[in-house]
């Protein structure tokens, strides 16, 4: 944007919000209604203020207490979550593991040779180093 276009929206922005006030301030649109009695005029537009913003830090606080609850009870199911798949993990393991004995036999015995001869490699390597 240009400058002047910068300066044409921040000048029309003031103007409205100058509008708004005087119509808030000097208008005749605003009553409030408080236990039946009817207050009108900038006195009202005060008491509508201070009430709306009062209601808005109680939204406010609400909100944000809701969120942290909603935040802690998604942090504690997400432990849950978790520690239910790991047991899950845990019990599939248990219930597979007699069924893999055949096939760790072989891997086993391949492992044994594999290390021996790793040993004999390592033997000869030191003899020949000296």
């Amino acid at each position: 944007m240009k400058i002047t276009a910068k300066k044409l929206v921040f000048a029309a922005f003031i103007v409205l919000l100058a509008a708004s006030a005087w119509q808030s301030v000097f208008g005749d649109g605003m009553h409030v209604n408080i236990d039946g009695d009817e207050i009108d005029g900038p006195i009202g537009f005060l008491l509508g203020t201070l009430f709306a913003g009062g209601g808005l830090l109680i939204a406010t606080v609400a909100i944000t207490c809701a969120a942290v609850f909603v935040g802690v009870l998604f942090a504690g199911l997400g432990i849950l979550m978790i520690s239910g798949m790991v047991l899950l993990a845990v019990v599939v393991a248990a219930a597979v593991s007699p069924l893999l004995l055949p096939l760790l036999i072989p891997v086993g015995i391949y492992m044994i040779f594999r290390s021996r001869s790793r040993k004999q490699q390592q033997r000869a390597m030191l003899e020949h180093a000296v």
